[in-house]
C-alpha cells in the first residue's frame, strides 16, 4: 500500500473508530480457525480491538478437536439436524477438547513480543461458568442426552469482566444448577450472549464469503426481512449459511445492533468488515441502513465534508457553514449507517411556482446505485406538495444527467425574477428547467 493510500484508508476509518469504542462485540469462531493455526493472526486484530476500547467476547467452538479426540477412542460421531448427540463417552471428549482449545487461545493472545503485533499487548482473558443450559430433550424422537442450549447468560458477570478491560472467553459448554454439564451449539452460544448483552456487534468467522444471492453475487447487506426471504426462497443454500444466517436475523431483532458473517479464511477480514465501507462479508441489520431525512444542526458537518471538494473544484457555488446553518430546514439528508453520503437543497420560489434544486451532492464511494436520482425524486415530491408546477437547477458540469431525467435546456429569462437578479454571468452556470406532473 502508498502511504498516501494508507492515510486516506486511516482518515475514512476514524469514524468506526469513535462509534466503536466503548461498544460490545462478540465473536464467534469454530475450532478449525484454532486447528489450522489461523486464530495466530486473528489474535492480532483481536489486540487492536482492545486497543481501540472494543469490549471483546470471544466464543469459540471445538468441533474439530472433539472429533479427533472421538476418532482417537473409536466412538461413533452422530448428528441429528445438525445437532451432536453428545452421551457420556462423548461429553468426555467435548470437556477435553474445549478445554485444550481455551488453552491454546488464551496461550496466544498472551503474546507480547517485542517487534510484532502484539507487543506491548496486555489482554487479560477471563473464562468461567457464565452459561447457564438445560437438556434440549428428545426431538423427533431422538434423545440429544448431553446437548443442550442456553438457559441464562450471566451478563453481570460478563459486564464486570468487560468493565475491567477483560476479554471474555467463552465455550460451548454450560451448567446446570443441578451441577451438570451440556455441551452448547457454538451458534447458540454467540447468539443468546450478544443479545443478553444488548451487544453493539455480533460476529460469525465461518468457510464462508458471505451469503449469496441467487445469481451468486456476494450480499454486503441485508435487512433482516431481506434475509429470511433469502432463506425461504433458496433452500439449498449451503449448510452454513442456513446454520448462522436465521441467529444473525434473530440477534438483531433482539436488538443487537448489527450482525455480520465473515470468513475466516481472510487474512484481516475481521478488520475489513469493520472499518472499510464495504466491508468483506455480509452484514444484517434490523432495518434498512440507508436512510433519506430531513437535515438537522448536526447534520452540517457531515454536509460540509461533502460540499467542500466540489466548492474547490467550482462545481457547486460556496456557501459555507454559515449559510448553510440558517438555511438547514431546506435540506435533505442521505444517510447509510451513520454516515452523510448526500445532500440536497430545495429553495421554493412561491410566486413564479418554481422551485430550486441545488447542492445535490453524493460520496463518491456511493454513486454506483443513482442515489443522486433518489435525491431528485425526494425534491420533486417536495416541490408538488408547496405547490410548485416546475423544478430549475442551475449547473456547470452536469448537464448530461439533469437531460437524461426530464430537464430542458432554459435561458436565464425563464428563471424568477429573484434568482435572475442573483445570476452570476461569470460563472456562466446553465439552465435547466423540469416540468412537474401530478
Amino acid at each position: 500500500m502508498h502511504a498516501a493510500d494508507f492515510v486516506q484508508w486511516f482518515r475514512q476509518a476514524a469514524p468506526y473508530i469513535h462509534a466503536f469504542r466503548g461498544r460490545t462485540f462478540v465473536i464467534a469462531l469454530g475450532g478449525e480457525v484454532v486447528r489450522d493455526g489461523r486464530f495466530v493472526t486473528l489474535t492480532h486484530d483481536i489486540n487492536l480491538l482492545t486497543s481501540l476500547g472494543v469490549r471483546l467476547v470471544v466464543v469459540h467452538g471445538a468441533r474439530p478437536q472433539i472429533e479427533a479426540r472421538m476418532a482417537e477412542r473409536g466412538l461413533e460421531v452422530r448428528y441429528h439436524h445438525g445437532l451432536r448427540v453428545t452421551d457420556g463417552d462423548t461429553l468426555e471428549c467435548v470437556i477435553q477438547a474445549s478445554g485444550q482449545v481455551r488453552v491454546e487461545i488464551e496461550s496466544l493472545l498472551s503474546i507480547g513480543l517485542a517487534n510484532s503485533p502484539m507487543a506491548n499487548a496486555d489482554i487479560r482473558v477471563s473464562a468461567g461458568n457464565f452459561i447457564t443450559a438445560q437438556p434440549m430433550g428428545v426431538r423427533d424422537g431422538i434423545d440429544l442426552l448431553y446437548t443442550g442450549e442456553v438457559r441464562k447468560v450471566d451478563t453481570v458477570a460478563i459486564n464486570h469482566r468487560l468493565e475491567d478491560n477483560e476479554l471474555v472467553l467463552l465455550s460451548t459448554l454450560g451448567h446446570s444448577p443441578t451441577g451438570e454439564v451440556f455441551n452448547l451449539p457454538l451458534e447458540d452460544v454467540a447468539t443468546s450472549a450478544a443479545i443478553a448483552l444488548k451487544a453493539d456487534k455480533l460476529l460469525f468467522l465461518f468457510g464462508h464469503d458471505g451469503v449469496l444471492d441467487a445469481q451468486g453475487e456476494l450480499q454486503t447487506e441485508l435487512t433482516a426481512l431481506a434475509a429470511e426471504q433469502l432463506l425461504a426462497g433458496h433452500p439449498e443454500t449451503n449448510e452454513d449459511i442456513r446454520l448462522y444466517l436465521p441467529c444473525a436475523i434473530r440477534a438483531v431483532r433482539r436488538g443487537v445492533n448489527r450482525a455480520h458473517l465473515i470468513s475466516h479464511h481472510v487474512d484481516g477480514g475481521l478488520l475489513m468488515e469493520l472499518f472499510t465501507h464495504d466491508g468483506i462479508g455480509t452484514m444484517i441489520s434490523r432495518e434498512p441502513l440507508e436512510t433519506l431525512r430531513q437535515a438537522d444542526i448536526d447534520d452540517v458537518g457531515g454536509m460540509l465534508a461533502l460540499i467542500e471538494p466540489l466548492e474547490d473544484q467550482g462545481v457547486l457555488v460556496k456557501r459555507g457553514r454559515e449559510l448553510i446553518e440558517r438555511e438547514i430546514g431546506r435540506y435533505s439528508v442521505l444517510e447509510h449507517d451513520g454516515k452523510i453520503i448526500g445532500c440536497v437543497a430545495i429553495h421554493p420560489f412561491t410566486e413564479a411556482r418554481m422551485a430550486e434544486l441545488a447542492c445535490l451532492v453524493i460520496d463518491p464511494d456511493y454513486r454506483d446505485e443513482d442515489r443522486g436520482a433518489e435525491l431528485l425524486r425526494h425534491v420533486e415530491q417536495q416541490a408538488r406538495s408547496l405547490g410548485m408546477n416546475q423544478l430549475f437547477a442551475l449547473t456547470t458540469r452536469t448537464s448530461h444527467w439533469f437531460v437524461e431525467r426530464g430537464f430542458a435546456q432554459a435561458s436565464v429569462d425563464e428563471l424568477p425574477m429573484e434568482k435572475k437578479r442573483l445570476y452570476n454571468y461569470q460563472r456562466r452556470s446553465k439552465v435547466f428547467i423540469k416540468t412537474l406532473k401530478r
